[in-house]
Parts: C-alpha cells; sequence; structure tokens
C-alpha cells in the first residue's frame, strides 16, 4: 500500500468516517419526498428540529482543501445536499469567487451570479441537489458564529430554509491532523433556548471572545458525520492526491508558524488577565460573626475563586493544546526526515536515530 493510500486510511479513520453501500437511500435524489418535506417545513415548528449534519467525503476534502488555500483570509462557498428525516445531508461542495480578510469574508455580485450559474450547469450534469448551505473558514480562531455569521445565516434561513452554516478552521486541522469543523443553525428571532447548556470548551483568542459570547445563545451545533462510499473512491483518491501532496510538502511547524506565535500571544494575554484578576482578589475574614454578611462575604469570595479557576482552567487547556500540537508538528518532521532521508541504496544516514526513539524523544 502506498503512502498516499495509507494517509488516506488514516485520515479517514481519525475523522471517523463511514462507509454507506453506493445503493443506500443516501444517494438517491427523490424530488417528490424533497418537495413534500419543503413544503411541510417542519423546522419552523421546532427550532431544534435538525440534529445532525451528514456530509459527504469528497465534499469535506474539497472545502478544506479550499480553506487551506486560502490562508490567512476567510474563505466561502456553497452546499449542494437534501433534507433526510432530522438530518440535513451535504452532497457536494463549491468554492465561491468571494474576496475575504482575516476577520471576514464578503459576497458581491459577481459570486451571486456564480452560485446561480453553477446550480444551474450543475443540474444539467445530474448533480438534482439544491443549495443546502454554506460554509467559511475561520483561520486560526475555531468553529463558531461571529455576530455577522450570525446575521447572514438568520437570513438564509428566513428566505432560502432549510440552510445550514459550516465553519472550517484551516490552521487547526493542521496543527490536529484532524478537520475541525462545525455545524450550526440559528434560533429564530428573540427566541431563548429552553436550556442554554455549556457546550464543550473550544479556545477561543481574547480579541473574539467578546463577540464569541454575545451570540453564544442564537445558534446550536449540530452533530457532524462524514460517509462515503466505494464509488467515491476514486474521486476522493484524486482530491486526496492534491491535499496529500499539500501535506507532505509542508511542515506544520512552518507553515502554520503565524499560527503558532499568534496563539502564544493570546495565551500570554489570558494569563496576565488571570493573573491581575488573582492579585486584585483578598481573602477577607469576618471579624465579626453575622451570619448575613458572613454568608454574603462567603458566597462572593467563592464566586471569585470559581471565576479565578475557570480562567486559570481555560488557560491550562490552551497550553496543553498548544504543546501537544507542537508535538505532532515535530514528531510529523521527523518521521518525514528519517523516511525520506534513506538512500537508495538502504542505507541510513549516521546519527538518524529510529522512528520509534525519535518519536519518544519529541514526546518526553
Amino acid at each position: 500500500m502506498s503512502k498516499s493510500k495509507i494517509a488516506l486510511k488514516s485520515f479517514s479513520l481519525e475523522n471517523n468516517i463511514l462507509e454507506v453501500s453506493p445503493g443506500d437511500e443516501i444517494y438517491r435524489f427523490d424530488a417528490e419526498a424533497d418537495k413534500s418535506i419543503n413544503q411541510e417545513a417542519p423546522w419552523k415548528k421546532d427550532p431544534h428540529y435538525f440534529k445532525s449534519c451528514k456530509i459527504s467525503a469528497v465534499a469535506l476534502i474539497k472545502m478544506v482543501i479550499h480553506a487551506r488555500s486560502g490562508v490567512p483570509h476567510e474563505i466561502m462557498g456553497l452546499m449542494q445536499g437534501k433534507v433526510v428525516g432530522d438530518s440535513i445531508v451535504v452532497m457536494d461542495s463549491f468554492a465561491l469567487p468571494v474576496q475575504g480578510t482575516e476577520t471576514r469574508v464578503n459576497a458581491a455580485n459577481e459570486a451571486y451570479e456564480y452560485m446561480v450559474e453553477y446550480l444551474e450547469n450543475s443540474k444539467k450534469a445530474g448533480r438534482l441537489e439544491n443549495a443546502i448551505g454554506w460554509y467559511h473558514s475561520h483561520p486560526g480562531y475555531g468553529c463558531w458564529l461571529s455576530g455577522i455569521d450570525v446575521n447572514t445565516q438568520m437570513n438564509n434561513q428566513t428566505y432560502q430554509d432549510p440552510f445550514v452554516a459550516v465553519v472550517i478552521d484551516p490552521n487547526r486541522t493542521i496543527s490536529a491532523g484532524k478537520v475541525d469543523i462545525g455545524a450550526f443553525r440559528t434560533y429564530p428571532e428573540n427566541y431563548t433556548p429552553p436550556n442554554a447548556a455549556s457546550s464543550e470548551y473550544q479556545s477561543i483568542p481574547l480579541s473574539k471572545i467578546e463577540d464569541f459570547g454575545v451570540h453564544a445563545n442564537q445558534y446550536y451545533q449540530l452533530n457532524i458525520e462524514i460517509f462515503k462510499s466505494s464509488l467515491d473512491t476514486e474521486i476522493l483518491a484524486m482530491l486526496w492526491n492534491k491535499y496529500w501532496v499539500n501535506t507532505l510538502s509542508q511542515s506544520p511547524l512552518i507553515s502554520n508558524r503565524a499560527y503558532a506565535v499568534s496563539q502564544l500571544n493570546d495565551l500570554h494575554q489570558k494569563l496576565s488577565r488571570a493573573q491581575g484578576s488573582v492579585a486584585s482578589t483578598q481573602t477577607q475574614i469576618p471579624l465579626v460573626k453575622d451570619k448575613e454578611s458572613g454568608n454574603g462575604k462567603v458566597s462572593r469570595e467563592k464566586e471569585e475563586k470559581k471565576r479565578e479557576e475557570s480562567q486559570l482552567e481555560k488557560s491550562v487547556k490552551d497550553s496543553t493544546r498548544i504543546a501537544v500540537e507542537a508535538q505532532h508538528g515535530l514528531i510529523a518532521q521527523i518521521i518525514k526526515d528519517v523516511i525520506f532521508s534513506i538512500r537508495p541504496s538502504g542505507s541510513v544516514p549516521p546519527n538518524t536515530a529510529p522512528i520509534s526513539d525519535a518519536a519518544d524523544m519529541a514526546i518526553e
């Protein structure tokens, strides 16, 4: 098995890509069923109707390649698919000719014209699914919806529902080796979720925390499932060759230098803020045993201590993630160096340690 195929298999395992039969219902487009569910529109009655977003592996690779090509700027594209039960199924994706910055991406009139023309020609070519969502990238600052993203998605759900928003972080994808992706749906305007449960912690840059927190309860995240069939293998292999060559020829430590530096700077700012918070807090012991005032002070002290521990705990998680990503990059570089430094005769260059030893040294 070639190294490219091994890498593709590892990628499939890392991203939990499920293999389904080519004859599976998910690959059939039933125009009548699609029309029926769109007329019924059960998602208008239940803001939490959609529970998951199923994405074709081919569409995923196309989105990741597009996102990586745009670094450090944001990119944007559309996804084609359908509704199956309480899932939004993404069958394909295509890039839009838009101009993005490091913090936002805007679609001009040319992009809308391209979008309409692409969808029309796509149906002529046999891709009958309609536009089912949009995707864009957040290079280096995680998968969530900003205020602009929330407004965009709300408009999409108002005028062309069903629609889903997908966010990819190409920088963290390179560092972690697993696609950092999220799928989101916004709540209707003036809707308050019954239980705003705290989602799994993710590292948000200090400069983005306010934007993240303000809009966090205006949308919810869908579970993501990646699937492929045996018929996708050839297309996936061609796309993978492009992705694999780029991955093989780049070092995460070098290609992600700016991202790594920004993460360290952000961690420094968070630690400085946590240190300032700890320094400004003094434990006050009441001299008089007053139940009400004493309980109030104890409660206040507990809240302050909890807030401090939360800030420090998040900073520790961020520092651990940065260290692990750096180790992964170092291990990958050592392995590539050992493999490609071997002479044609099979002899190993002097002072070259076995891969296992080199990896162990990098982890220690």
